[in-house]
């Protein structure tokens, strides 16, 4: 199959500030394939991993990006779905093995094949072949498999839309599966890219939202975004005064964290979830506050194909949006700098004309 080549922003080792612009090689369209051209891509603190090595599993060159919304500009022969012109989103996933339990059960993102399911960027979950990788939406095109596409609501800004297929589902797929609706108590721990969606999405749901931050200069903006009380973490009375008053505690925080700090929020037979940390909690669970309320701790990675097309669809439907800053994709090692920092209100999403349009 001829190739050809598209622009792309990379990285060819693990020291930041190192992405630069880049050709990769795409082909035409397999007939159960979509040609997408890439018009905004997201910018998640996972990008910052994956590029740092963080995981232990990147392959280089890495072009990063799992948050893309764009246009179709070729259909394969055997796609039904979709047509020249559709706008449509890719999120974490562009395939899986398709045959084992939780994939014929809906479940892509549990994918238990000998590789998991293949990521956006990077390959396989699972590597076993260093020389197969896959290159993310910070470039110009990108071919998906129809089966991983989304299709994206009208009613949604599209520059907006795209984190919903990352941060919005992560955070909804498991406020859905426990059961998080109305007369929920639920916490929501971090208030960065995804728990500003968390706060909105679990108050859609009828929950009542507490959003828990180390930081008072929060407080405005996730009462903004529909909390109906903030609570500081570092307020040792604060956080005393609230143990054993949550249903359901969602720990959005990227880094190692210690959640024993959380714990004793949560009812008997609470849940708290971790999104976000793929890796050790900073200190070991003690398991004394975890037993004798019956407490339970889980974790959650993303969402199926499915509950991603179904939060974009209740996002719609309930007028909710990330709140985003367009950048330049020239811009994005400052962009990087300043998620390291801190010092971003909740998402940074890439105009992706301004790689298309650079000399």
């Amino acid at each position: 199959m001829e190739a050809y080549k598209v622009k792309a922003y990379g990285a060819t080792n693990s020291i930041l500030n190192g992405l630069k612009e880049m050709e990769i090689e795409r082909y035409a369209p397999k007939p159960d394939e979509v040609h997408i051209e890439v018009l905004y891509c997201g910018v998640c603190h996972s990008d910052l991993h994956q590029v740092k090595n963080d995981w232990m599993n990147t392959i280089y060159p890495c072009v990063p990006g799992h948050e893309v919304v764009g246009r179709v500009k070729e259909a394969g022969s055997a796609v039904t779905k979709f047509r020249v012109g559709d706008i449509v989103g890719v999120g974490c996933m562009v395939d899986s093995c398709g045959s084992c339990e939780p994939c014929t059960h809906g479940e892509e993102n549990y994918c238990e094949g000998p590789v998991s399911w293949t990521a956006t960027y990077n390959g396989y979950m699972k590597p076993q072949n260093k020389d197969f990788n896959t290159f993310g939406g910070y470039s110009t095109d990108i071919l998906v498999k129809e089966s991983f596409v989304l299709s994206i609501p009208p009613a949604l800004s599209i520059e907006a839309a795209a984190p919903i297929l990352c941060a919005g589902v992560t955070t909804f797929a498991p406020l859905k599966h426990w059961n998080v609706g109305p007369g929920s108590s639920v916490g929501v721990v971090g208030i960065g890219g995804l728990g500003h969606m968390a706060i909105q999405l679990a108050r859609a749901l009828g929950a009542t939202v507490t959003a828990i931050t180390q930081d008072e200069k929060k407080r405005e903006a996730a009462e903004q975004l529909g909390a109906h009380e903030v609570l500081i973490s570092t307020d040792s009375k604060a956080m005393e005064a609230h143990e054993s008053q949550f249903d359901f505690i969602l720990l959005t925080v990227p880094d190692a964290f210690d959640i024993n700090d959380y714990v004793k929020l949560a009812k008997r037979n609470g849940v708290l979830t971790t999104v976000g940390l793929l890796g050790p909690y900073k200190l070991p669970v003690n398991n004394m506050e975890v037993a004798m309320h019956r407490r339970s701790i889980s974790g959650s990675i993303i969402g199926s194909i499915a509950e991603t097309q179904e939060v974009l669809d209740f996002c719609a439907q309930h007028n909710i949006l990330p709140e985003v800053q367009v950048i330049n994709m020239q811009d994005i090692n400052e962009a990087f700098d300043k998620m390291l920092d801190n010092d971003v209100r909740f998402r940074y999403v890439i105009d992706m004309a301004t790689l298309r349009a650079e000399a």
